[in-house]
């Protein structure tokens, strides 16, 4: 009986790890450059210079980005979400370059123009942050300048949780940020697995726990205690990727011990969301608009639209109108961190 108990549970714990890696490893992909695109590209810029670059994290190149150099104000270092690279993040960029800073924006490992055969798991965003900083402090050309961090969603784990690092970060911007790895990933799991997930949490701690070490358990919220830097921790009351009340930096407020830091929740109906929250009005309507024409698509051909209608919707798309920022939002940012080098 006792022998055939721990046959059962050592079946089931191998089964356990490797259920959950299949389906870790079905979240992280590497993510390519789209083909297509509903906002600005690279090849959309105009009058905008900027310097590629490279960097290591690990064994991984990963492509840099320096906009609106030389610039005595200060560095922003955007880290992007999930899924993306750094041109997802290109209206950000453009704002605070016009606004005077010089920025630094990269694509994470397994992302874009970077190395890498996957994005590996939600630690990594910090890791390669870390990176991109020792490459910024070893820059002869950028080491002088004060550096802001921005990030949104993965990137916002990042740019608070990287300050565990003991870098030099004159102050942070976090929207949208999850706490740390691992409750994140409980918090996916139940989406997916529903009630089974809580069962096979230890399995998830235990293969992040192989893939990051200690960096699986770094969070948020040690990072911007320990820094003591001004943040501002931003999100929306209706995110259904970072949930507010539980995954969330903003949920832990009361671990948060650092005098410095500001919240902003975001409650506006329609901008309280996970994306959402930075656009402007007439870009959600303009997107709104744009989205009920491909879904008549989708209606009329099915799931495989033809590449070439796809191609002509979108080369329709105004992509300038569709990333046009809340500038009222953007500006409230941009005021914090002028704040802290004056």
């Amino acid at each position: 009986m006792i022998i055939t108990v721990v046959i059962l549970i050592g079946c089931f714990g191998i089964g356990s790890m490797i259920l959950v890696k299949v389906l870790y490893d079905q979240q992280f992909v590497r993510v390519e450059v789209p083909e297509f695109s509903r906002y600005l590209r690279f090849s959309d810029l105009d009058g905008y210079e900027y310097q590629s670059v490279s960097f290591r994290s690990g064994a991984n190149t990963l492509q840099g980005y320096l906009f609106g150099y030389p610039s005595e104000q200060g560095l922003v270092v955007i880290a992007h979400g999930m899924g993306g690279g750094a041109e997802s993040d290109l209206a950000e960029i453009l704002f605070f370059v016009d606004q005077g800073w010089s920025v630094f924006a990269y694509d994470c490992t397994g992302t874009y123009a970077s190395d890498g055969d996957s994005m590996m798991g939600l630690a990594q965003s910090v890791i390669d942050l870390d990176a991109a900083l020792k490459y910024i402090r070893t820059n002869s050309d950028l080491q002088h300048l004060p550096v802001m961090l921005y990030g949104h969603s993965w990137g916002g784990y990042a740019v608070a949780t990287v300050l565990n690092f003991n870098h030099d970060a004159a102050g942070v911007v976090t929207i949208a940020g999850f706490n740390s790895p691992n409750t994140m990933l409980l918090e996916q799991a139940v989406q997916m697995l529903g009630p089974l997930a809580y069962i096979e949490y230890p399995f998830m701690w235990l293969y992040q726990t192989i893939l990051f070490g200690k960096e699986a358990h770094l969070t948020a919220v040690d990072g911007i205690n320990k820094a003591g830097v001004p943040v501002m921790v931003v999100h929306g009351t209706k995110d259904r990727t970072v949930s507010f009340d539980s995954a969330s930096i903003i949920s832990k407020r009361e671990m948060i011990t650092n005098p410095n830091v500001v919240y902003k929740v975001c409650d506006q109906e329609g901008k309280n969301g996970h994306n959402n929250l930075f656009m402007s009005d007439r870009a959600i309507s303009y997107i709104t608009q744009k989205n009920a024409q491909w879904q008549d698509l989708r209606e009329q051909y099915g799931s495989d639209v033809p590449h070439d209608v796809k191609a002509a919707y979108y080369d329709s798309i105004n992509r300038w109108q569709s990333s046009e920022l809340d500038l009222e939002f953007m500006s409230e940012i941009n005021d914090f961190l002028l704040a802290i080098i004056r």
